[in-house]
């Protein structure tokens, strides 16, 4: 397979092991419909700050408007991201704001790295872990000459993670059944070219169910990649997914409500 049509995946900005408990803290801050219900820990499990801070919610506030700056790109990049973006907030409560404010939660760089990827949710409001001064999101491959549908996969997919959905492929309803070593043979290659710690924190580690709130899967979600079938048990792969289904659409009503009128 070309390196052309090899999957090209964003990255997971995982927060700090040592920063999750300050992280939680935040987003229950943020959004008290985060803090995790003591009903939902399992038998045998602690309410320990650690233990709880993995089962916390990263959603903002429903009705929120979240101001988005951009810190670089061109007026090319800076536009069709803004055009893309609001798509999410024609099936949901949530509003963005492109005014470019200092105090904007979603700092935009093009330039950051040659990756593109975004912190989940209410993760960018850290700043001990993100300074005001630094992207939130990352657009690395995005360029003016970049065809719209690869615009409109990756703007879509990074702006999802920023009102809290993860990758579809890593939902404990996923099932996906690796093959575990073709994978790690994929992408340790480029275009990725990563670690094994890095394979499993972007492929094969699945989320804790209770932190999800996850749905059945959704083949047709803009939140999973395409993957070949030689990566995936039973030889079945999964779709080239450009656009919001109907299921992302349901999912980002169910987490904010819908859209006022």
């Amino acid at each position: 397979m070309g390196d052309k049509k090899r999957v090209r995946l964003c990255i997971d900005r995982v927060i700090p092991q040592d920063m999750k408990i300050a992280a939680a803290a935040q987003a229950i801050k943020l959004n008290p419909a985060n803090r995790p219900a003591s009903t939902a820990l399992p038998f045998g499990v602690s309410s320990h700050p650690f233990k709880m801070a993995i089962i916390t919610g990263k959603q903002w506030p429903k009705g929120k408007v979240l101001g988005v700056r951009f810190l670089d790109g061109s007026q090319i990049q800076q536009a069709k991201v803004e055009k893309l973006a609001v798509k999410w907030c024609q099936y949901a409560n949530i509003g963005l704001d492109f005014a470019g404010k200092k105090s904007a939660e979603i700092r935009i760089s093009f330039q950051a790295n040659p990756g593109s990827w975004s912190y989940v949710g209410t993760d960018c409001s850290l700043e001990s872990v993100v300074p005001k001064d630094q992207p939130t999101m990352n657009f690395g491959w995005l360029t003016d000459d970049t065809d719209d549908i690869e615009w409109r996969r990756v703007v879509l997919h990074e702006f999802g993670h920023s009102l809290g959905a993860i990758h579809e492929h890593q939902s404990p309803k996923g099932g996906i059944k690796w093959n575990v070593q073709a994978v790690y043979a994929y992408f340790s290659g480029p275009p990725n070219n990563w670690s094994k710690e890095e394979i499993d924190e972007n492929i094969i580690q699945k989320y804790s169910l209770d932190q999800l709130n996850a749905t059945i899967f959704d083949p047709d979600s803009i939140m999973l990649y395409e993957f070949p079938p030689e990566l995936i048990l039973g030889g079945h792969g999964t779709k080239s997914n450009t656009d919001l289904s109907k299921g992302d659409k349901r999912f980002i009503g169910g987490v904010y409500g819908k859209p006022k009128k």
